[in-house]
């Protein structure tokens, strides 16, 4: 499992126009569910994310974490954090989760949050959305539940 988080001031979800998400102060979360991942991949990027000490205290040093913050997360799912770029010019992303499985996962991944008490925004499942979003910092990390079990791939 991979997600793409952005420190944000704001951010916003829309499709066709129309709002669909929307969060202040937190976390917007880009994520994308590899086709062998597990609910150990899941708790691992939950009790990551929530954690991660990336927002700044009063002496602007990075030492809170989203819960310290009482900040929301918007989570949008992002197939194409598994793009495989290796051959030729085309994409291909046969190492993302089918929707079948996907989709699952993004709204037990969804509920983790909440269990933890955050607050949280999406936008839909597989649908063509338009994200905004002011990046505060700019913040931007990128994770990987691969990472826990080897510093590199």
């Amino acid at each position: 499992m991979r997600a793409v988080l952005q420190r944000v001031a704001s951010a916003a979800v829309k499709i066709e126009g129309e709002t669909m998400g929307q969060i202040d102060n937190g976390l917007l979360i880009l994520l994308g569910i590899h086709a062998e991942d597990t609910e150990e991949d899941l708790n691992y990027l939950v009790e990551k994310i929530v954690h991660m000490r990336i927002f700044e205290d009063e002496n602007k040093k990075m030492n809170l974490s989203l819960l310290d913050v009482d900040g929301s997360a918007l989570v949008v799912s992002q197939f194409t954090l598994y793009a495989d770029t290796r051959r030729g010019r085309r994409p291909g992303f046969s190492a993302a989760a089918a929707p079948e499985m996907a989709e699952p996962m993004y709204r037990k991944f969804c509920e983790a949050l909440k269990a933890y008490g955050v607050p949280v925004a999406t936008g839909r499942f597989g649908a063509d959305m338009d994200v905004e979003l002011c990046n505060r910092g700019p913040v931007t990390i990128i994770l990987d539940s691969e990472q826990r079990l080897s510093p590199r791939r």
